[in-house]
Formats: structure tokens, sequence, C-alpha cells
């Protein structure tokens, strides 16, 4: 599995720096606004993100020890998609705003439409991941994923209607 996204690995957090930097380029106040609403789980997605490339550079070097770096590389995987959900939730639940400034507080964001856009954008990435594997892979590994595939669309559909 890791072996089929190794050739795209390097862009693909390029656009969450390119997202941020045009969002700040082309809307500054709106960027004003809006990050210090989001500093949280921005900053958490952040260091998932980073916590995700280490360990998927490292599980190369550290031979006997692709477990750990397997979960590890799970586990950055998971945290940085909840926090893009929460983010997203955050910005379509909308932000407290006084005079062109945020007026609200570091958890504002949190809200059980936050924690289901969250769970929404992890299902979905899974989804999008089993795909991935379908079209990538074969035999025992596909008709896992083709499983996985399966399960996951159900929860995205009934994410999406609760």
């Amino acid at each position: 599995m890791m072996n089929s996204v190794a050739p795209f690995w390097d862009g693909n957090e390029t656009w969450l720096i390119l997202g941020g930097t045009g969002l700040f380029v082309m809307f500054p106040r709106a960027y004003a606004v809006v990050m210090p609403a989001l500093y949280v789980p921005l900053i958490t997605m952040l260091l998932a993100l980073v916590f995700r490339g280490v360990a998927f550079e490292f599980r190369w070097v550290a031979k006997p020890h692709h477990g750990k770096w397997d979960i590890a590389f799970s586990a950055g995987s998971i945290v940085a998609a909840l926090c893009q959900g929460f983010m997203l939730g955050g910005l379509l639940g909308g932000t407290r705003v006084e005079q062109g400034h945020f007026a609200g507080g570091p958890f504002d964001w949190l809200t059980p439409f936050t924690l289901l856009c969250g769970l929404g954008l992890v299902v979905g990435y899974a989804l999008l991941g089993a795909t991935w594997l379908v079209m990538k892979m074969s035999g025992n590994l596909e008709r896992r994923a083709r499983r996985s595939g399966r399960v996951l669309l159900v929860g995205c559909s009934g994410l999406s209607f609760s």
C-alpha cells in the first residue's frame, strides 16, 4: 500500500499550503478572521501532517519496525483528516465576528456539526484510499479494499443523511 503512493507523496500536502497561502493573498481580511477561529484544529493538523511525513519516511529506514511506523502513519493521517473536517465544519458553521475581528474563543469551532464533519471526512478519505487500492492493487489486497470500500460507502451515505 505504501509503495503505491510513494511516487506521489512529495506533492501530497502541497495543496494545503497553497490553499492557506491563497486565502491569505486573495482574502487577507477573511484570513485574519478565520485563522484565529481555527488555530487549534489547524495547528493540530499541521503537527499530524509532520508526524505522518516522518512516519512515512522512517518506515523505509526502520526495516524491522515497519508495523510501528505504519501505525504512526495511520494515526497521523486520521488526526489530519479529522482536523480538516473540524475546520470545514467550523467554516460552514460560521464564526463570531465583531468589528471585523474574530470575537470567539479557541474552541468555538467544536460543535456536534464539526464532529460529524470530521468523522465524515475521515470516512470519505478512507473510501478514497480504498478505491485507490482497488485501482492499483490485485489479489487479496484488492479484494480487501473492495470489501472495505463497500462498508465505507455505506458509512459515507449514512453520515450524509444524518
